[in-house]
């Protein structure tokens, strides 16, 4: 039960980044009295998700190559090296540096040019990240606890004492799937599966056998579930109760707002700290991963020092423009990367039923996603081909962004049929 407990906790840790505190009050905001719908869909990507990618990545020993190798050696490479991106330089790190501006530096200073501050963090970024440092994973272990009793504090007190009384939603139409959606900017699923390797092997290393291992995962994810849920239900409700804001308040601008409401300029100062804080830790654990994946990627060719410097220099300048601007440059992204890593998580799930000779079944059900979400990527930026359309428009459940799910499931029927007609002149067992 302690092993449980401690696992459960950093589970919590990992996924509890300081940057997706900004997007549940936000989303509250927008939904108002449909707010617990909202919130469903948003801790199914925002939760649920992450902690089945750390589940079923323990069967491989938290071995990405392993996990995404259904579909090919050059697709599980090319999909690995875009999950770390964005998770990495091209999203997430940049987006720690921007968030560390507008709560911590702009409610106080707000006349000053943001890149001042934001070249001093991607700095001590660059310094913890270069001595790969364990002063900042101590830090970390302080920062974690400190900043979820400071949000516990302003939930209760919400909660005890709203603000307001939650108001009509602003927007009207599908709180479930665009909050779905918005959970994809989370980025957690993602990191779960890079990352679990360091939960996995860390229960081993205790002495667990695989069985034991699994029941540790699953009892510490339920653990780290109930936390988090805690903090975006908490924090979605809060976000409910300030409706009146207008719907084009900035994501940062909402937090704050509910802070200085609840807490006043003392709050404010200790969540600017915390924030702060926690978002270097992360920008650091982040550098540090990249830095590592994409010098083993070339064989050491490109040094890990030198992939920390180009992915510093490059989160700093992507840092200006902005949380706001960020986010909408990751969703054609995400809504592309995403439902491919929900799919690869579903089908591993199923590969006791469906082994490994169910190839074409895989690769059919890896192109049906592929072929909708890019649509929809592209879509996102303005791009659209009317063949394209015509053909996406036929898939149902499509205008609800859940079309990817129907195309994979259907590429994934035809694969398993052709892989029956093969395996069958073959004359092989069946694949399921």
């Amino acid at each position: 039960m302690r092993d449980v407990i401690v696992t459960g906790f950093a589970l919590f840790a990992m996924f509890f980044g300081a940057g997706n505190l900004i997007f549940p009050p936000y989303l509250g905001s927008l939904y108002g009295t449909k707010w617990i719908i909202a919130m469903l869909g948003f801790c199914i990507t925002g939760i649920g998700l992450p902690l089945l990618g750390v589940m079923v990545m323990s069967q491989y020993d938290g071995s990405f190559e392993k996990f995404a190798g259904k579909g090919g050696k050059m697709f599980s490479l090319l999909l690995g090296s875009l999950v770390v991106l964005c998770i990495g330089p091209l999203l997430a790190i940049p987006r720690t540096g921007a968030t560390t501006f507008e709560i911590a530096i702009k409610p106080f200073f707000p006349g000053i040019n943001p890149y001042i501050p934001i070249i001093g963090y991607f700095a001590l970024t660059f310094y913890f990240s270069m001595r790969q440092s364990s002063v900042i994973d101590v830090i970390g272990k302080i920062l974690t606890p400190g900043l979820l009793i400071l949000l516990l504090f302003i939930i209760i007190a919400g909660v005890l004492h709203p603000i307001s009384a939650p108001l009509s939603p602003k927007v009207l139409n599908n709180p479930f799937t665009s909050c779905f959606v918005e959970g994809y900017q989370t980025m957690d699923a993602l990191a779960a599966v890079i990352f679990a390797g360091i939960i996995v092997q860390s229960i081993k290393a205790k002495g667990y056998g695989v069985g034991s291992s699994t029941k540790i995962t699953i009892l510490s994810g339920m653990i780290a579930a109930l936390g988090l849920l805690v903090v975006y239900g908490g924090l979605m409700y809060l976000g409910a109760t300030v409706s009146f804001m207008p719907k084009d308040v900035s994501r940062t601008t909402l937090l704050i707002t509910i802070v200085a409401e609840i807490a006043g300029d003392f709050g404010l100062v200790a969540l600017g700290i915390a924030v702060a804080l926690a978002c270097l830790t992360t920008a650091v654990g982040l550098t540090a991963a990249t830095g590592e994946f994409f010098s083993k990627l070339s064989g050491n060719r490109v040094t890990y020092l030198q992939v920390v410097i180009m992915s510093t220099i490059f989160s700093a300048l992507f840092a200006g423009i902005g949380v706001d601007g960020i986010i909408k440059f990751a969703v054609p992204i995400l809504v592309v990367v995403y439902p491919i890593v929900i799919v690869l998580l579903f089908m591993n799930l199923l590969s006791p039923v469906f082994n490994d000779s169910c190839r074409y079944a895989y690769i059919a059900a890896l192109a049906g996603t592929l072929l909708v979400s890019l649509h929809d990527g592209l879509s996102a930026i303005g791009v659209n081909f009317s063949f394209w359309e015509d053909m996406i428009s036929l898939i149902p459940l499509v205008g609800d962004g859940f079309g990817w799910l129907v195309s994979a499931t259907l590429g994934f029927s035809i694969g398993l049929i052709i892989d029956r007609i093969v395996l069958a002149i073959k004359g092989s067992e069946s694949c399921a």
